[in-house]
This record gives structure tokens, sequence and C-alpha cells, in this order.
């Protein structure tokens, strides 16, 4: 699988709660990882509020979690090791 994109240092481009909300609603699935952890968010057909999203977006600091993946349509905030085998079908 060939994989590209756009890599951005988060500690030098942090994303606030608007930016992050905005990104995950420009997706069909968000995928928000901590630890074993997981919790998936249909977008398109049952969309959480904006409270709930921020809560599983956004770090202690107030900015987009890191590692952040946007692959196609989907949205990988947060790391879990299951979370990405899923995703990157490895």
């Amino acid at each position: 699988m060939k994989v590209t994109g756009t890599v951005v240092d988060a500690t030098k481009d942090r994303r606030g709660r608007d930016e992050a909300l905005k990104l995950a609603r420009s997706v069909e699935r968000v995928i928000a990882a901590r630890g074993k952890k997981v919790v998936v968010f249909d977008m398109t057909n049952d969309p959480p509020d904006d409270e709930t999203l921020a809560a599983h977006l956004l770090g202690p600091s107030g900015n987009l979690k890191a590692p952040t993946l946007r692959l196609g349509k989907t949205l990988l905030v947060g790391f879990g090791e299951e979370a990405y085998r899923q995703v990157l079908g490895k």
C-alpha cells in the first residue's frame, strides 16, 4: 500500500478545537484511539455533537491529538495499535 500525504509537525503547527472539528466533519469516519480503547464515529449517518467529538479529538492542551492520520475518508486520531492495524490492513 502506497500512502502519500502531508506531514505536519504537531509541535509547530497546532490545530485547535475549531480546526479539529472542521477536519473531522470533512470525513466519513473518525476513529479515535487511546491505547486499547477505540471509538468509531460514523460522520455520515450518525455524527456526534461537537462536545462529544471534541472530547475524543483534543488532548489536554486543547489541540488536536497526535498522531493524526487522514487516509481517504477516514480520520485516525491518537494511537492505538489495533486501530492502526484495522485502518492500514497490517
